[in-house]
């Protein structure tokens, strides 16, 4: 099969995080260029300096990128990324979450760091609630710094969450590296996968965790996590992304296209 013929048969995705530098309407055509189909987008700093762009609702800007998508034939999938802790206040966030449903997102993601579960447990079912409002569902994704380190914490929060639209986000790193086992993932609430690989031991200490996910992840296929147990079981269940931020001097159109051809072999293997 040629690499254009494999570039655009099933659907994936890929995370803003991947390219973080290109701003949303260059992200979408350098996506689209790629081979993908859909994005995520990050509206909302994912931590304290982290890069994060704006498309307020009924701006100016954000018309121009619907129109952008319609012309790529893209769509974008989830808006990233909220941090549900102590002080978190749906309310607060709601212009963000407005904001997503205005350029079609259909999900949110999140992380849980609040280690009073019965609080997390209450702010994440507000901020189903609010999601919801909004026509969208909002994923909880494990991270092993966080006070929801592993699978099994996100599955139970969304549980004790009861809101229809709470699903679990199942992110290759954080999975495999935070003790999850590819029998225990409930297909009924996870909606979205993402992909990427990694090698070596698994980072013990929270900083060295950090900088794994940010600067060590590897293109599917080109490390040690076991991707295609993972699709096997999510298969026609979850939608599909990519997350390899871009790290050193590769152009980004060459690293979004390896990433969307690497995945593909993924999947072609499992088909």
């Amino acid at each position: 099969m040629t690499d254009a013929r494999q570039m655009h048969q099933s659907p994936i995705g890929v995370a803003h995080f991947s390219a973080i530098q290109l701003p949303p309407h260059e992200f979408v055509r350098q996506a689209a260029a790629a081979g993908f189909s859909s994005v995520g987008l990050r509206l909302h700093p994912a931590f304290a300096g982290a890069p994060y762009y704006e498309l307020p609702q009924g701006s100016h800007v954000a018309s121009e990128f619907r129109s952008l998508l319609d012309s790529e034939g893209m769509r974008v999938f989830d808006v990233e990324f909220f941090i549900i802790g102590p002080d978190f206040k749906a309310s607060a966030i709601e212009h963000i979450v407005a904001a997503a449903a205005d350029i079609g997102a259909q999900r949110l993601s999140a992380c849980g760091d609040d280690t009073d579960r019965s609080r997390l447990a209450d702010n994440f079912n507000a901020f189903c609630q609010l999601a919801g409002r909004h026509g969208m569902a909002v994923d909880i994704e494990n991270m092993g710094w966080r006070a929801v380190s592993s699978y099994s914490d996100s599955a139970a929060l969304v549980h004790a969450c009861g809101q229809e639209n709470a699903g679990a986000l199942v992110d290759a790193i954080h999975f495999f590296r935070n003790g999850g086992h590819i029998e225990e993932i409930d297909i009924d609430i996870v909606r979205h996968v993402q992909l990427c690989d990694v090698v070596g031991p698994a980072p013990k200490r929270s900083e060295d965790m950090m900088n794994e996910a940010r600067t060590g992840r590897l293109a599917p296929g080109d490390g040690i996590l076991a991707l295609k147990a993972l699709i096997a079981k999510l298969s026609g269940k979850a939608a599909i992304s990519v997350e390899v931020p871009l790290v050193g001097n590769t152009p980004a159109p060459v690293h979004l296209r390896n990433l969307n051809l690497k995945t593909r072999e993924i999947l072609q293997a499992e088909t």
